[in-house]
């Protein structure tokens, strides 16, 4: 084997054969000593092509007890789409309702936390400020499908009705909706999406393989005024979502 890819072949050679069936979706693969002593190469780069084959969905590791084929898992597409937050309710919940799926989320929010510097420059006020911050999991029939973390300026929310996104009058709203009630509209959000792979913490939340792809979305809603509201990352699953953005084109 080539001395620079040989992880990469011996990985090529494990796919083909799960592909053949030669291993069925459940069966445990052979321990990592085994494999490298039938390709004739060392440990780590057994290791290294069964990491890659974890990557690409088709094996999964289970601590403490080994490598096993994973089964497929369907994926499906995720519209953002500048309409989510007009639909009133959940976006959340409108958008797994168009794939037949019931959306549920558990959150957690803690008021008074102090804005750390990256969240400021985002919301545009000083390090420190108070904010809202919630902690998201989000489920489609009961699975998990994707995380967020928001934060929200006490400054604008703080003295108002709406100031933890799950109680109060509109609790379980989106944050559109929200607003709107305490005399803001909202006009704009930005969405930055980036390539990730699974940290431990997010493998374990979103049911997935540490270093899995996820695509992390760093969003910001602002007023009219242009003026930050609320900011979030939130986290996909890439093996079980893929994302698409729906961009309206003005009529000429």
């Amino acid at each position: 084997m080539p001395r620079e890819t040989p992880y990469l072949q011996v990985a090529d050679q494990l796919r083909a054969r799960i592909k053949s069936g030669e291993w069925a979706i459940g069966d445990k693969l052979p321990s990592r000593a085994r494999i490298a002593a039938e390709y004739g190469v060392g440990q780590s780069v057994a290791q290294r092509a069964m990491e890659r084959l974890i990557i690409e969905g088709l094996l999964e590791g289970r601590a403490g007890s080994g490598t096993y084929v994973r089964r497929p898992r369907e994926r499906l597409r995720m519209v953002r789409s500048r309409h989510r937050e007009h639909r009133g309710g959940s976006p959340f919940r409108s958008d797994m309702h168009e794939q037949g799926k019931t959306g549920t989320w558990e959150c957690h929010s803690t008021a008074r936390v102090p804005a750390p510097d990256h969240i400021a420059e985002r919301l545009a006020i000083s390090p420190g400020d108070p904010t809202v911050f919630t902690r998201y999991e989000f489920l489609a029939d009961g699975q998990p499908v994707q995380l967020s973390e928001s934060w929200e300026p006490m400054a604008i929310t703080g003295e108002t009705p709406v100031v933890l996104p799950e109680m109060g009058p509109l609790a379980g709203a989106g944050v559109v909706e929200r607003m709107r009630s305490i005399g803001i509209t909202i006009d704009l959000a930005v969405e930055v999406p980036r390539p990730a792979r699974a940290s431990q913490r997010t493998a374990n939340l979103l049911g997935i393989s540490i270093g899995d792809l996820v695509t992390e979305i760093e969003r910001t809603y602002y007023d009219t005024d242009g003026r930050p509201v609320e900011t979030a990352d939130i986290t996909v699953a890439d093996v079980r979502w893929e994302i698409a953005y729906e961009i309206g084109v003005p009529r000429v």
